[in-house]
């Protein structure tokens, strides 16, 4: 059985974006959450002592990668002193090392590291987001913060109609990706139940997008060995080969 998505979501497919571009200067002007944009901005105020120097970003995250994109990688929200800091996602922190390592082993980027916007990385036939746009307070959004800025992705997607697998990564980027795939399915759309469980190498068969489930790249799970080089190497070829995306060894 499925359940009627709650469709209650703002409007932003509405307002008028022409390009991604255009809809990239609405969202980082986005105010919508008290709570995330008293956090965000009190981050890039008063800064970590490493970065003291550096003028942070402060902002929601906008997405980025491959405009041809047949891959979404689904992150949860923007680190405080990663994102939140460079402007550019799973950019500057240690998430982002080994996430960006693990798609230049796959072929998937032209090097294994995000260090800044100017960096010079490429993907190939990947764009990255996030559930909720802005860094919150613990890194744990809340559902309502969730459900407040799904139309930011939904509004993305539209930019973006090759894309045909979303590996989400952890389980609050799964449960987000379940509502996504209802959304941009329009507002006669359902969420399954019972939903489907996410778990590391988790799949659904959803439309549009096919679902992959991998445990987030956070220092948590790597640190302890819960997720390895191998296993999130793994997920991604595999959503390479369900999405027709060739890449197979480093790109150069």
């Amino acid at each position: 059985m499925a359940s009627r998505l709650r469709w209650y979501y703002w409007s932003v497919a509405t307002q008028g974006h022409t390009t991604i571009e255009m809809l990239h200067q609405d969202l980082e002007g986005c105010r919508r959450c008290p709570r995330l944009v008293e956090w965000r901005e009190r981050v890039a105020r008063e800064r970590r002592a490493a970065w003291a120097h550096e003028q942070y970003w402060g902002r929601p995250v906008p997405g980025f990668g491959d405009p041809r994109a047949r891959i979404l990688l689904f992150g949860l929200a923007p680190a405080a002193h990663g994102a939140n800091r460079t402007g550019r996602m799973f950019t500057g922190d240690r998430s982002g090392d080994f996430l960006f390592a693990s798609l230049w082993r796959c072929g998937l980027a032209n090097q294994p590291t995000s260090t800044s916007r100017g960096d010079g990385l490429r993907l190939k036939g990947v764009w990255v987001g996030a559930a909720v746009r802005c860094a919150p307070p613990a890194n744990r959004p809340t559902p309502e913060e969730r459900e407040t800025c799904l139309p930011w992705s939904v509004a993305e997607l539209a930019f973006l109609r090759r894309v045909k697998v979303a590996v989400c990564l952890g389980a609050f980027a799964w449960d987000a990706a379940l509502r996504l795939n209802a959304a941009i399915s329009g507002p006669a759309a359902t969420v399954p139940r019972p939903r489907p469980k996410f778990g590391h190498g988790a799949e659904y068969d959803g439309r549009p997008l096919k679902l992959l489930g991998s445990y987030h790249p956070s220092q948590q799970n790597t640190f302890t060995g819960k997720l390895t080089p191998d296993m999130l190497d793994g997920v991604l070829r595999r959503a390479a080969t369900a999405a027709r995306v060739r890449g197979s060894g480093a790109l150069g």
